[in-house]
């Protein structure tokens, strides 16, 4: 159960959100009367989902259009509520990502003591955005960009009693910055690389970090082409069997998504889901894929 997936209540983006003085406490006190209700049947909690997104986006080339439609958004909210600055807890300013994530680290810490505090033994982490980068070329920037984007919360998970790992693409760098996918190679619906060992190349490289075990919390495939996701999750998941095999303690896996779900940003025309949804009736129907990891799930082995 994550505690918070990004969404937060508007009095408190008005209030700043992340960037408010009081922020940490504030999510502190959420996580302990929200784990007193409903902490008690729950295998492992996360307290917040992605942390390092924002960071991550500015290395992946993300349009210059969305930082701009985002700068807009939170101008005409604060104009609309008659407050000076108004901050969504996904939605962001170049600038403050700085402060914002010294913020988002003290709600961390905050927040798991807070639900420690109500459930000792229920185990706690964060679930980050890792992205497989592998390095192309001498002076690559790929260290650069571990650092700034993971660097921190790498060392504050350190104290976690799991780390959430989120992947599905991997990314090359060399001196100038990110490097376009090769040639020829099967992309998603982004335009990305479709590369399975993405997952257990970014499950390895967070566990040697930080020493702790693994939990996946998200791993999927945006396609409209699902038999390019029935074939991506089996080689995906023979490759983090290989991960495992090798010693990384692996808790468990959770694909992105049940069903073709509202992207933040691009709404509903990705499709990440096992299933589609008749978005006028809501009936769902399973894919092939869903047929593909139920048997996986079954057997609790690939191939």
């Amino acid at each position: 159960m994550t505690f918070n997936h990004f969404t937060a209540p508007r009095w408190f983006a008005a209030r700043g959100g992340w960037l408010d003085a009081q922020a940490p406490s504030l999510f502190a006190r959420y996580c302990e009367r929200a784990a007193r209700h409903l902490a008690a049947p729950i295998a492992y909690a996360t307290t917040l989902n992605e942390p390092d997104l924002m960071r991550l986006l500015q290395w992946i080339g993300m349009p210059q259009g969305v930082w701009d439609a985002q700068r807009a958004t939170l101008a005409a909210a604060a104009r609309a509520l008659g407050v000076p600055r108004f901050v969504a807890a996904n939605v962001a300013l170049l600038e403050d990502l700085d402060a914002m994530q010294v913020q988002l680290l003290a709600a961390h810490r905050l927040g798991r003591a807070a639900i420690k505090a109500v459930r000792p033994d229920l185990p706690v982490g964060v679930s980050l955005a890792i992205v497989d980068d592998q390095a192309v070329g001498e002076h690559s920037r790929r260290d650069e960009k571990r650092a700034q984007v993971y660097g921190a919360w790498l060392e504050a998970v350190r104290n976690d009693d799991f780390v959430g790992v989120q992947n599905y693409e991997r990314a090359r760098f060399d001196e100038h910055g990110l490097v376009p996918p090769p040639a020829g190679v099967a992309r998603n619906a982004m335009g990305s690389e479709i590369y399975p060992p993405s997952l257990g190349n970014a499950v390895r490289y967070v566990h040697e970090q930080t020493g702790r075990p693994i939990m996946v919390t998200e791993h999927g495939l945006g396609t409209d082409d699902d038999a390019q996701r029935a074939a991506f999750i089996p080689a995906a998941l023979t490759h983090l069997a290989d991960t495992m095999a090798e010693g990384v303690p692996v808790l468990g896996y959770m694909h992105w998504s049940l069903i073709d779900n509202f992207e933040w940003i691009f709404g509903y025309k990705p499709h990440y889901g096992l299933c589609s949804v008749d978005r006028r009736t809501f009936k769902r129907n399973a894919k092939p894929s869903a047929r593909v990891l139920a048997a996986i799930a079954r057997d609790n082995a690939v191939g």
